[in-house]
């Protein structure tokens, strides 16, 4: 079989490993949709599928070179299913970088424009967390959630991440490369903000972006009738996917849910309830369109878009 046919089938049958193997956690969030308020949910797909739309701008914004509108929302729609069958931000960097390779763009500026994506987006959503946190200081308590001497497991992992750094620095030809890949991309990033257009796409979607994903999961949790404000949910959403931006899971499957319901109960849902928006939002937001986005990612292959 050519290898390209290859490259069709793979998301598919990445698919379905995946939906067999979380097979009682779709039964069981298939099952709180029944009883949600359809209006909400409306919503909340609504707010899903500007993620895709914010997603393109920012992918825009992030490079100079115009890209073709239809395929760069397309892709994006692709990037996302890619996201959750492979490890967290693995499959969505690597179908828009080949996207941007196919329409021209040199591949140092196709990195760099990648890198500043990421740190946009980065930047977004701990902007919008801060914000939320100085509006609402009282609203996250993860005191009581949190046992004595929590956090020097963290105080380990951040030690041993400087380490790691520090050794790299001291390794030539790494130190040359980072070096020249660092030259690339604060010049990319120059490039992109002599153009207020692109400026503004760059940072608008990059706010945008999480701004509607925490949406979606406030809609959900109307739908379900949390007793938890919507900007409280909102906060707990960005609390709880900063936390584990750093865990390398497929998508965030599995520790995103656990970490979207601690987060919830931290700003004051009861456990049960918080458990069933977390697994409908789970289902809107990625089980829904994982079978489409696989569609259209091996579409995309074939057509040689990417």
């Amino acid at each position: 079989m050519p290898v390209r046919q290859a490259l069709c089938l793979l998301p598919l049958l990445l698919f379905g490993v995946a939906a067999v193997r979380n097979r009682s956690l779709l039964a069981e969030g298939f099952g709180q949709l029944r009883t949600a308020s359809w209006p909400w949910l409306l919503a909340a797909a609504g707010a899903t599928c500007l993620t895709w739309v914010a997603a393109a701008v920012t992918r825009q914004g992030a490079v100079i070179q115009p890209l073709p509108k239809a395929r760069l929302l397309a892709t994006q729609f692709a990037a996302a299913s890619a996201n959750h069958l492979l490890p967290t931000g693995l499959g969505a960097g690597a179908v828009n970088l080949r996207f941007m390779t196919v329409c021209g763009v040199p591949l140092a500026r196709s990195s760099a424009a990648l890198a500043l994506y990421l740190l946009a987006e980065s930047a977004g959503r701990l902007g919008l967390l801060a914000g939320l946190l100085l509006a609402f200081p009282d609203a996250l308590r993860l005191g009581p959630l949190l046992p004595d001497g929590s956090a020097v497991p963290l105080l380990g992992a951040a030690g041993l991440l400087v380490a790691v750094a520090g050794a790299g620095a001291l390794v030539r030809p790494l130190r040359t490369r980072v070096s020249a890949f660092v030259r690339e991309a604060l010049g990319e990033a120059r490039s992109v903000h002599t153009r207020p257009v692109r400026a503004l796409a760059l940072w608008g979607g990059s706010l945008a972006f999480p701004a509607l994903q925490a949406a979606g999961l406030a809609a959900v949790g109307r739908a379900l009738r949390l007793p938890v404000p919507p900007a409280h949910m909102a906060l707990a959403y960005l609390a709880a996917t900063v936390a584990v931006a750093l865990v390398p899971t497929p998508g965030g499957l599995g520790s995103v849910e656990a970490a979207l319901i601690v987060a919830l109960v931290a700003v004051g849902g009861p456990a049960a309830p918080a458990t069933a928006v977390v697994l409908a939002y789970r289902i809107i937001t990625v089980w829904a369109p994982l079978l489409p986005g696989a569609l259209t990612l091996g579409a995309l292959v074939r057509l040689k878009v990417i």
